[in-house]
């Protein structure tokens, strides 16, 4: 027998996006401060990047944790009991464009994920060849 769809088992299953979302801003931080380590201090451009980039690592480092506590709470509701609905209210137009405004981000996060792996894919190319000179 198939298992019964609930809104608790949707946000669990759900709770993937934020928890990816969580991994990638942890990521973002993590190659602004590996390439803080990289700026000559000398440089006098070089402490005005300094201190973006420690600035912007620790707001990544903020919302990776707030993104992987709410995956976690999401997760964490998988066995939340169903509830009744009122379908009337759940396909109400205002309903309808708040999902599709959902998927319609869905779809532009996924185009410019899209474009930003190609351009990525380019710049570890280039950086692997720096490896081997």
């Amino acid at each position: 027998m198939a298992e019964q769809p609930t809104c608790g088992k949707g946000l669990a299953s759900q709770s993937s996006l934020p928890a990816m979302l969580g991994e990638l801003s942890a990521s973002v931080a993590e190659n602004l401060e590996v390439h803080m380590k990289a700026l000559d201090l000398n440089d006098a451009s070089a402490s005005k990047e300094l201190e973006a980039y420690v600035k912007l690592a620790k707001k990544h480092r903020e919302i990776a944790t707030l993104l992987t506590a709410t995956a976690n709470e999401m997760a964490g509701y998988r066995e939340l009991p169903m509830a009744d609905h009122d379908a009337k209210v759940m396909s109400e137009p205002k309903a309808v464009k708040a999902f599709e405004k959902f998927m319609n981000l869905e779809q532009e996060l996924l185009a410019l994920l899209e474009k930003r792996v190609e351009q990525d894919h380019k710049m570890l190319v280039q950086m692997r060849r720096a490896i081997v000179r």
